[in-house]
């Protein structure tokens, strides 16, 4: 019994009939959801929309715990050769997810928190969106590209904190005694870096006197090389997943990539 539903909930080539429905009903109560959250954030709804939204919210819960748990105890079938299925499974990306879309309901309900926290627990359900991952094939190819070029991506963003932290020290002691409410501390000045460094230039804090201007310009034409490192990377390795997935060859008597 276990195996068939391991079967129905993961993807294969030659998935069934049911198996599919199931995967739709699943991605269209995923974007029902994302669409759910974003109605929720008006403060004019009436009474009869609130009780159809919190009905709904109560439906997709019992779904997905009940999708999570099964998940949970098929895992031993995707997990084969490991000694610990089920905590291997509880520690993957996508059950984390899966535990994130539906923890921020079980929460209130164990634990009495302030009505401020829970405000920013409901956020929380916007992590069902990262559930398409599981049928988004796009999606899947983005996050073995992110795994693959981890060490260049992270490699990039500690040079860029240098940079930032190095930027803000310096227009801090050139700019404070200019305009001490703009630059109050190096940890304020962070902002001022952060806008100019990814050349967004909100405009709304600026150096006035000539020599921090003359960093800021040097310090925005740095940004604009370094800004474009990240996604030099990951595009390049985009194009190499993608290359090489078109170029993989099914054999056509065992069905394994050759």
């Amino acid at each position: 019994m276990l195996k068939k539903i391991y079967n129905i909930l993961e993807i294969t080539e030659d998935k069934n009939k049911l198996a599919k429905i199931i995967d739709w009903l699943l991605i269209s109560l995923i974007v029902l959801n994302v669409v759910s959250v974003i109605v929720s954030s008006f403060n004019n709804l009436s009474a009869t929309a609130e009780k159809i939204l919190n009905g709904f919210e109560i439906v997709s819960v019992i779904i997905f715990t009940i999708e999570y748990v099964l998940r949970l105890m098929t895992s031993k079938y995707k997990y084969e050769n490991s000694r610990f299925p089920y905590f291997r499974y509880m520690f993957s990306f996508l059950a984390i997810i899966d535990l994130f879309a539906i923890l921020p309901f079980y929460l209130p309900l164990i634990i009495p928190f302030d009505l401020r926290f829970l405000r920013m627990l409901r956020l929380f359900r916007l992590f069902r969106i990262f559930k398409l991952n599981r049928y988004n094939d796009a999606m899947q190819v983005i996050g073995k590209v992110l795994k693959n070029e981890k060490e260049k991506l992270f490699t990039t963003i500690f040079v860029m904190t240098i940079l930032i932290i190095f930027s803000s020290s310096i227009m801090y002691y050139v700019e404070n005694t200019a305009q001490p409410d703009k630059f109050p501390n190096i940890v304020a000045s962070v902002w001022w870096a952060v806008a100019t460094l990814t050349t967004v230039g909100y405009g709304d804090v600026y150096p006035i006197t000539a020599l921090g201007k003359i960093l800021s310009g040097i310090i925005a034409i740095l940004g604009i090389g370094l800004v474009a490192l990240p996604t030099g990377i990951i595009s390049s390795g985009f194009i190499s997943e993608v290359t090489n997935k078109n170029n993989k060859k099914i054999c056509p008597h065992c069905g394994n990539v050759i």
